[in-house]
C-alpha cells in the first residue's frame, strides 16, 4: 500500500514576507474595496482580513471608521477637476466648473457626499479644492475677507447638491416621488395654498439650471454684502 508523504512544512522564512502596515497602505485598500464593493463594505474588518492582519492593528494608523471614511473622502477628492484653475477666461465660469466637477465626484458617493457635510475634511485634496476655490474667487476681485468666507458658502452649496442629486440616482423610487411632488404642487388647492398656486409652474421650473442660479447669487451676495467686523477675541472653533 502507498503511503502519502505529508506536505512539506514551510518555514516562516520561507513566506513572502507581509507589506508593512501604514496609514496610506490601510487608505489604498479601503478605496479599492469602496470602487468594488461600495462603502458599505469598507470596514475595519474588511480591511484587515485584505491586509491579513487583525482589526485592532488597524487603529495603530486610523483612529476609528469615521477618520478612514474621511481620508477615503479626501483621496476621491483628488478626482476634482482643478485644471480650471490655472486655465484662462471668465473667472465665474472657471469656478462653477470647479464646483460642477466637486458635484459630480460626491454624486457618484452619495453616502461620502452626506459625510462631507458633517465632517471637518483637512487632508491635502481638501486643501488644494479650498485653495484652488480661493484663488479664482481672489482672481476675481473679491476682497480677501469675504473670499475666505464665500468658499465655506460655496462648498456647502455644492456639497448638499451633490448628496441631494446623489441620494435621487441611488434611490429606486426617484422617478415616482418626483412624479408624485408634481402631482402635488399641480393640484395643489388655490384657496388653502394661495402662494403655491399663484407661482406652481415656477415651482417645477429650471432643473440644473437652478444649481447655476444658486451659484451665481451667492457670488451676488459675496461681492455685495461686507464681512462683518469680528471681536478680535471670537475663535474659529465652533
Amino acid at each position: 500500500m502507498l503511503m502519502t508523504p505529508p506536505p512539506e512544512s514551510v518555514s516562516r522564512r520561507e513566506r513572502p514576507a507581509k507589506p508593512a502596515l501604514s496609514r496610506d497602505g490601510i487608505v489604498a485598500t479601503a478605496m479599492a474595496v469602496l470602487r468594488a464593493e461600495g462603502l458599505e463594505r469598507v470596514t475595519m474588518r474588511r480591511l484587515a482580513k485584505e491586509l491579513d492582519t487583525g482589526p485592532m492593528s488597524l487603529y495603530v494608523y486610523v483612529r476609528d471608521i469615521q477618520e478612514l471614511h474621511a481620508a477615503v473622502l479626501d483621496e476621491l477628492l483628488a478626482e476634482v477637476d482643478l485644471t480650471p484653475v490655472a486655465a484662462s477666461g471668465d473667472w465665474r465660469d472657471r469656478l462653477w466648473t470647479v464646483l460642477l466637477s466637486y458635484i459630480d465626484v460626491l454624486a457618484a458617493q452619495p453616502i461620502l457626499a452626506k459625510l462631507a457635510l458633517v465632517v471637518r475634511l483637512s487632508g491635502p485634496r481638501y486643501l488644494a479644492l479650498v485653495d484652488g476655490v480661493l484663488g479664482l474667487l481672489l482672481a476675481g476681485g473679491v476682497e480677501p475677507a469675504r473670499a475666505a468666507w464665500a468658499v465655506d458658502l460655496l462648498l456647502q452649496f455644492a456639497t448638499t447638491t451633490a448628496t441631494e442629486q446623489g441620494t435621487r440616482w441611488a434611490e429606486s423610487r426617484t422617478g415616482a416621488d418626483q412624479e408624485e411632488l408634481v402631482q402635488a404642487v399641480r393640484t395643489a388647492d388655490a384657496t388653502r395654498y394661495p402662494h403655491i398656486a399663484a407661482v406652481r409652474e415656477s415651482l417645477l421650473s429650471g432643473h440644473g439650471a437652478r444649481w447655476r442660479w444658486g451659484y451665481d447669487v451667492l457670488l451676488s451676495g459675496t461681492v455685495a454684502v461686507p464681512v462683518p467686523e469680528q471681536n478680535p477675541l471670537e475663535t474659529t472653533n465652533e
